[in-house]
């Protein structure tokens, strides 16, 4: 296991586990969540997902447990594949594992120098650095809007421009170089941060894979069985409170003729549950998580 898994007690209280109930794990990652679940099953088994091959070293011995390569946005195939369907719980820890952030050749942390990747799936083919040398300006500019919410994507955008017309881009030092004119005063880690969300949201598919898998959710859930899902930025908890609130990701809520909301779930925490201070201080990476549980009406 190579990480501490965030808000992992909140996480596994979420799922309500049986210990004969077969359970998801959708980002197995280092295996922290899923080896909790694993420690309350007894005849159950678990399934789980990550796209990323570095994940597949972590498997544990254990016959219970079924670990697929690939994305979670193939959910449902997979469980039907292997006749699983329907579950009893199903967990999603989004966004990047540790040994992602601290892997520095794949270029996901601002702390090190790193090629501009940023795949998940090292088999894909689309890079950071293809996005920033190729797409047009006007691409570029609507993925740093609509997956950064920069205000000043068009200044970044052509800094971008006129340093790639000299140069290839090829590193994470040369997009930090190129854009620390832009930098707002003390801000230059939350600056950086979000031109590399969006570029990392715009390889990995991210908000296309999260509306995939969580549109398969309803028929792969039993009645009763809890959906559980850990957010790092407002993007991707909008999506997941839609859904659960609405079915849908805009959040329309539709009324039956009695004025009750059609939905297939029901909410088990009103607000989404957040890390304590104290976790927080042991890992940093739970400083933005929030956690949404519900139950399958």
């Amino acid at each position: 296991m190579y990480h501490e898994p965030v808000l992992l007690k909140e996480s596994i209280e979420g799922l309500h586990i049986n210990p004969e109930g077969i359970y998801v794990d959708v980002t197995y990652g280092g295996g922290g969540h899923s080896g909790e679940i694993l420690k309350h099953l007894s005849t159950g088994s678990l399934i789980a997902f990550d796209q990323d091959q570095d994940a597949l070293k972590n498997k544990p011995d254990d016959e219970r447990v079924v670990l697929i390569n690939q994305n979670f946005r193939y959910m449902r195939n997979f469980l039907k594949l292997y006749k699983a369907d329907p579950v009893d719980g199903i967990l999603a820890d989004l966004g990047v594992s540790s040994h992602q952030f601290d892997t520095a050749e794949r270029g996901f942390s601002l702390r090190f120098e790193g090629d501009l990747d940023l795949r998940m799936n090292q088999r894909k083919d689309l890079t950071a650095a293809k996005i920033i040398n190729s797409y047009s300006p006007a691409k570029l500019k609507e993925i740093l809007i609509q997956y950064g919410e920069l205000k000043n994507a068009g200044r970044i955008v052509s800094k971008i421009e006129t340093a790639r017309s000299e140069n290839e881009i090829k590193t994470t030092a040369q997009i930090k170089e190129i854009l620390k004119p832009l930098v707002p005063p003390n801000q230059e880690n939350k600056f950086l941060a979000r031109v590399f969300q969006a570029l990392r949201i715009e390889v990995n598919d991210e908000l296309g894979a999260l509306k995939d898998f969580l549109e398969q959710c309803p028929d792969m859930l039993k009645s009763g069985g809890r959906l559980v899902v850990i957010t790092y930025h407002s993007l991707e908890d909008r999506l997941v409170k839609n859904f659960i609130k609405a079915g849908n990701f805009e959040g329309e809520v539709e009324k039956d003729f009695y004025g009750n909301i059609q939905s297939v779930f029901r909410p088990v925490n009103k607000k989404p549950l957040i890390p304590t201070e104290e976790e927080i201080k042991r890992n940093n990476r739970a400083r933005s998580a929030k956690l949404r549980i519900a139950e399958k009406i």
